[in-house]
């Protein structure tokens, strides 16, 4: 699988993505370049380098006089992906451990950003991808805004180290666009009720309802990542404004971690299914009217066409282990293109401890206060 780290055309120094102008940097000669510019020095680079490799071929053939078959045959990326996990840093050569789903990560060493782009090609090639848009700084400052509001939170939790912890993730996700035809049949109950001399009277009317329409569902967006327990605070960051998502190029992952999905679209499809249908039921309920009640008897939805995107969706991630006996762990999450933020915070029982012998104190004096009085 080939490892590689998005080199500045200028000093060949790693490059990293940056949110803030949406641009590549060079932190060693301070250049910046366009996507388009990197994408079209990475293109000249490798056309060269296969001049060089085709050249070198021809001339060992020449020189053992035989013919020599340039044909390549292209490797099983994906039981690569599914099988190995120890790969060389393209600047410095040493190992990098991964997960089977890493995709984009740094080395331990060097700490320079590398793309493992056997794990995002062929069918895990993704559609489109949504580039980071709150930096690092930013994401620090809400951070620490958010958590040192929080009464009872653990000083560790956002400390220096811990605030260093905070890492940008490209997690997958699948996007679902459908259009359906659908139909409910129920029953509505309408109810007068009236009062004439001492008799109250009530009139009971019952109607047959039938509705039918055409849906059009738009980005329904769904976790393509089974392992991870962040997913449940991923989750709780959206929506994303997927509009403004790009078509994929693993530059975007420079400097930033990245996942690749685990989970096929075919495995979820009953789910989506069932979840558009109970979209399309509210829809339909909705048009009813000012019934008493109104009980659905049987309902239907034909899905008609259905498209799918394998998109990388950015989330500011920092995790902590408590230090108590159970060892549990909190997550904090933010989304990387709005801001928006969740998280289960840590409790300090020490904290809480001390608050609550205050007010314990506090209310024994007042107590003393008024039997003396007394």
């Amino acid at each position: 699988m080939e490892v590689i780290t998005h080199k500045c055309p200028n000093c060949g120094g790693a490059l990293t993505f940056d949110p803030a102008d949406q641009k590549f940097h060079c932190p060693y000669c301070l250049s910046i370049f366009t996507e388009e510019e990197v994408t079209e020095f990475e293109a000249k680079q490798k056309a060269a380098q296969m001049q060089d490799d085709s050249t070198t071929t021809t001339e060992k053939g020449a020189a053992s006089g035989e013919a020599t078959d340039t044909t390549t045959m292209d490797t099983d990326t994906e039981t690569t992906a599914e099988t190995m996990d120890l790969y060389l840093c393209p600047s410095c050569g040493a190992e990098i451990v991964t997960d089977a789903t890493t995709a984009a990560t740094f080395c331990y060493y060097c700490h320079n950003p590398v793309v493992l782009q056997g794990r995002l090609s062929g069918k895990f090639l993704p559609d489109k991808v949504l580039p980071f848009a709150v930096t690092k700084e930013e994401a620090v400052s809400k951070f620490l805004d958010w958590s040192q509001k929080k009464w009872f939170v653990p000083k560790a939790f956002f400390n220096e180290d811990q605030v260093e912890k905070l890492t940008g993730v490209y997690f997958p996700y699948w996007n679902v666009n459908a259009q359906a035809d659908g139909g409910l049949n129920g029953t509505g109950t309408a109810l007068r009720v009236w009062i004439a001399g001492d008799i109250e009277y009530t009139e009971t009317k019952q109607y047959e309802v039938r509705r039918a329409g055409r849906f059009r569902f738009s980005d329904l967006v769904k976790n393509a990542l089974s392992k991870n327990a962040q997913q449940k605070m991923v989750a709780s960051v959206q929506p994303f404004q997927l509009d403004q998502a790009v078509a994929f190029k693993d530059q975007y992952l420079a400097g930033f971690q990245a996942e690749k999905r685990d989970i096929e679209y075919q495995s979820m499809a009953p789910d989506v299914e069932k979840e558009l249908k109970g979209y399309a039921e509210n829809l339909l309920k909705n048009t009813v009217g000012s019934f008493s009640s109104f009980v659905v008897t049987n309902s239907h939805l034909d899905i008609t066409d259905t498209q799918k995107e394998y998109l990388l969706l950015p989330v500011w991630l920092v995790t902590y282990q408590a230090a108590d006996d159970n060892k549990k762990t909190f997550y904090y999450a933010m989304n990387g293109q709005t801001g928006k933020v969740a998280g289960i915070l840590p409790i300090s029982y020490k904290k809480l401890g001390l608050v609550s012998g205050g007010i314990f104190a506090v209310l024994l004096a007042l107590f003393l206060g008024v039997a003396y009085l007394l």
